[in-house]
């Protein structure tokens, strides 16, 4: 019988892409809300474009934050601090349009029901230490890297914007090797692309990647066009989630209807996403499958979830309704559940909003604190 070989894709931004700029500065003002006031209510959404960054939204909270100074803040950490960049946080307009959330959606958040309707999704695999696919794992490491060593002064010419992809061969559903790697990085007008390609190849590419991956068939691509001057908010205008499935799996497990930065824990968008990955990886650490994909859907105002599934992809070594049943009686996903179960109401989201919210050490959806629990089920 012939192998059955699969191609996998994933791909991430570094913290100077534009629409990471604008989720930085929304989690960093979220941030600030809750340092002051741990029931804030927060939905902020951030515009950014050259010169101009643009903050709107609805907040309701006992506090005050300044919002200019916290966007020029995170402009100027990740990078943006001069003028012939094209993006500077001393020279930059911030425009400000907040509002009071609608008095008719905080009926149903006061009384601990969720704050909308909409499902998510919360995926892990055994096929990384992080039980994340390998692609996005891979994708997520070499834009950290690539900051890393701008940031380190490594070499001069690096400037704050960059991408990097992952293409992974699967054969009969393992990981085989790497088919190619992608990473476009934004640089000054100095440096040649042959200095470029070759720093990347031997400083990012080749210092994250196992060398048992990549093979003499593996293609690599250092800025494909050739050129990547202009970049960041100058180059393309951003905006707050729109790097949903950088922020997730990769594109390898489903995504909710709903972005997360900006959002307050009440937003089940966020929370529940939260949740759904933690069961999910303690299911997978705990030898009940080799994957699985946890679904919830909530309505707005009622605290319980309107349904809960369970997707192992026939890895499962149990039976997929055992399974839920482990979830039903040991998870608390009510909202205010959620939200007690990883202390969700303090200052931890700017740290979420760079390199994807799951798989990194440090969030509390992360551990592994179920897995003596779940394994009785077995």
């Amino acid at each position: 019988m012939a192998d059955i070989i699969k191609l996998v894709t994933s791909e991430s931004v570094t913290e100077g892409h534009p629409d990471k700029v604008c989720d930085q500065i929304a989690d960093a003002i979220l941030d600030e809300l809750l340092a002051q006031d741990k029931n804030a209510r927060s939905a902020v959404e951030v515009c950014a474009t050259t010169g101009l960054v643009f903050v709107m939204g609805e907040v309701t909270a006992e506090a005050y934050v300044d919002v200019q100074g916290v966007a020029r803040r995170v402009v100027n950490d990740i990078g943006y601090n001069r003028g012939k960049i094209g993006f500077d946080a001393d020279n930059l307009a911030v425009m400000v349009a907040l509002d009071e959330q609608s008095s008719d959606i905080a009926l149903g958040v006061d009384h601990d029901g969720a704050g909308d309707q909409g499902m998510m999704f919360g995926y892990a695999s055994n096929e990384t230490a992080e039980y994340m696919p390998l692609s996005i794992s891979l994708a997520h490491k070499l834009t950290k890297r690539l900051t890393d060593v701008r940031k380190s002064g490594m070499v001069d010419y690096l400037r704050p914007d960059g991408k990097s992809q992952v293409t992974v061969e699967y054969v009969n559903g393992k990981v085989n090797r790497i088919d190619n790697v992608v990473i476009s990085t934004q640089h000054n007008d100095n440096v040649s692309m042959e200095e470029l390609k070759n720093f990347i190849i031997e400083n990012v590419i080749k210092y994250v990647i196992p060398a048992n991956l990549l093979d003499d068939k593996t293609v690599f691509y250092v800025n494909p066009t050739g050129r990547f001057v202009i970049g960041g908010p100058k180059g393309d205008t951003g905006l707050t989630g729109r790097k949903i499935i950088v922020d997730t799996y990769g594109g390898v497990a489903h995504h909710g209807g709903g972005a997360f930065s900006g959002k307050d824990p009440t937003k089940v968008d966020r929370s529940a996403a939260y949740m759904a990955r933690y069961i999910a990886k303690n299911v997978v650490a705990a030898g009940m499958a080799d994957k699985c994909e946890v679904s919830l859907s909530y309505a707005i105002g009622v605290a319980k979830p309107t349904s809960i599934g369970v997707n192992t992809f026939g890895t499962n070594k149990i039976a997929e309704e055992k399974i839920q049943k482990a979830i039903e009686e040991n998870f608390n996903l009510t909202p205010k559940g959620i939200i007690d179960t990883f202390d969700l109401r303090r200052p931890i989201y700017r740290a979420t909003s760079n390199y994807g919210h799951f798989g990194r050490d440090g969030f509390p959806w992360e551990k592994l604190d179920k897995v003596e629990v779940l394994k009785k089920y077995c």
